[in-house]
């Protein structure tokens, strides 16, 4: 299988992720570290991309909500 990478306005079309929020999240280790492509330029690998996005889902799915109703 031959790896897409993805480049930054790309990230942000699947995220939903301003270019602002990808970089601070990629301060905090909480984002897929981009790869260099050469010079200046940096892309993602699409599955850690889909694979980080997947974890949101499960992560918003299952935490507890504060002040939630139960029952």
């Amino acid at each position: 299988m031959i790896e897409r990478i993805l480049r930054r306005r790309d990230v942000e079309a699947r995220t939903g992720l301003s270019r602002s929020s990808i970089y601070k999240k990629l301060a905090e280790h909480t984002f897929p570290q981009p790869i260099k492509l050469g010079g200046r330029s940096v892309g993602w690998l699409e599955t850690e991309i889909e694979a980080w996005i997947k974890h949101c889902v499960i992560d918003s799915r299952h935490t507890p909500k504060k002040g939630g109703h139960h029952g």
